[in-house]
Order: C-alpha cells, then sequence, then structure tokens
C-alpha cells in the first residue's frame, strides 16, 4: 500500500499531466472559428470547458503542492488551523487536506 506521501506524488504527476493536455489543447485551438455559427458557439463552448477543468487542475495541484511541503516538514498529519491530528479517515478519503473536518467544516 502506498503511504500518503507516495498517494500525493502520484496525484502531483498526474495533475501536472492534465493540466499540460489542457494547454496543449488551447494552444491548438488557438487558430480561427470555424465560419458555421453552430461551430463556433460549439467550439467556444469546449473551450470554456477546457479552461475550467485547467483551473480546477491548477487548484488542486496547488493544494497537493502545499500539503507535500507540509508533509516534508512533519507537519503532514496536523491541522494547520488548529494543530490537532487529521482523523485518519479524512486524510485516506482527501489525501491533500491540512485541515481537520471540524476547521474544514467552519471554513
Amino acid at each position: 500500500m502506498m503511504d500518503r506521501k507516495q498517494e500525493l506524488e502520484a496525484l502531483r504527476d498526474e495533475l501536472i499531466d492534465r493540466f499540460d493536455r489542457y494547454k496543449a489543447h488551447k494552444e491548438q485551438r488557438g487558430g480561427p472559428l470555424d465560419k458555421d455559427m453552430e461551430d463556433q458557439s460549439i467550439e467556444l463552448q469546449n473551450d470554456e470547458v477546457v479552461e475550467a477543468l485547467q483551473q480546477e487542475v491548477e487548484d488542486e495541484l496547488r493544494q497537493v503542492m502545499h500539503a507535500l511541503k507540509r508533509i516534508d516538514a512533519g507537519e503532514g498529519e496536523e491541522c494547520e488551523r488548529c494543530g490537532e491530528p487529521i482523523d485518519t479517515r479524512r486524510l485516506a478519503a482527501v489525501p491533500y487536506t491540512t485541515l481537520c473536518r471540524t476547521c474544514a467544516e467552519s471554513a
């Protein structure tokens, strides 16, 4: 079984790969829009979806990197707000969390 740091590192690598694919898709789509209005509308919607997905990946990657820094500092199992231990079930469900359930719910 992978430990939490290995799990986060694997997730980090997957997120970077997804981010790069979304970025490449956007760069590839940089040409002129299709002449047909319906096709143009679909292209714009697809671009908006890709942009939203890329933003989600970026946000999650930021959280993963923050959690990895806390693990390296020896603080990965503690809530960064109250200092109490984070329940292992919460860490299993959300491996990049840095808050205990109580603090996360009050945030």
